[in-house]
């Protein structure tokens, strides 16, 4: 195998987003840091186990990013909301973490409604499409198989590591693989079996938000059940 039929292999798209940088419209066909202003009718900021408001994490709008995970294409609309301390890895979905989709917009209202304890600061995100993300080395998601082909490459002097013909996007963003900082669960069945990580929201200074120390919310979904998990790690 050559290092392109490697690269090509194992290379996944993602929509990349960047905080800021512009002016926004405050529409829904915008997605956010720091900010949830779409709503069922029925719908408010979620409460945690303690009664006290979740802090409105993330908004993302899809039918317009360049790139979408085939286990939200049918989603029109992801909103984000956590507690202000950090919920277990692998804890069901409820209590200190909330993830709502939704894949008619009919009814959706917009609500200026906010957390007056929230940490965060608001922000629009702008999205590209990057087609070459790569998975991180230590259990990032290379297969057994692909970790072998870049052994074998290495070792005939093809090249001289696997970090110089990869790269990996640690933003925010959908798709790809997740920025693990330790040592990595892959990007399948880690986060539990039948699920597949799908997207990530990673410390943004920006927006006054930090996983621990510098690491990443990463989330999977189940494609049989739907439901959804969550990782993280930090350095």
């Amino acid at each position: 195998m050559t290092v392109e039929d490697l690269k090509n292999k194992i290379a996944k798209p993602v929509t990349k987003l960047t905080t800021g940088g512009f002016r926004p419209k405050n529409t829904i066909e915008e997605s956010w840091i720091g900010k949830v202003f779409a709503y069922h009718e029925d719908e408010e900021i979620p409460k945690d186990k303690n009664g006290d408001l979740m802090v409105p994490l993330a908004q993302f709008y899809l039918p317009n990013l360049p790139y979408v995970h085939p286990r939200i294409s049918k989603t029109k609309l992801i909103t984000v909301f956590i507690t202000g301390e950090l919920p277990e890895c692998f804890e069901p979905m409820g209590e200190n973490w909330v993830i709502r989709e939704y894949e008619n917009l009919d009814t959706i209202k917009i609500k200026k409604l906010e957390n007056p304890n929230s940490f965060l600061k608001a922000f629009p995100l702008q999205a590209e499409l990057d087609e070459n993300d790569f998975p991180l080395w230590d259990g990032g998601g290379l297969s057994m198989e692909d970790e072998a082909e870049v052994l074998k490459l290495e070792n005939e002097g093809i090249i001289e590591d696997y970090f110089d013909i990869t790269e990996h996007i640690y933003d925010h963003k959908i798709g790809g693989y997740p920025s693990f900082c330790q040592s990595g669960i892959g990007d399948s069945d880690g986060f539990g079996e039948g699920f597949q990580f799908v997207f990530q929201i990673s410390s943004d200074e920006k927006a006054n938000f930090n996983v621990i120390d510098n690491g990443s919310l990463m989330f999977a979904k189940n494609s049989d059940t739907n439901q959804w998990s969550v990782y993280y790690d930090f350095y």
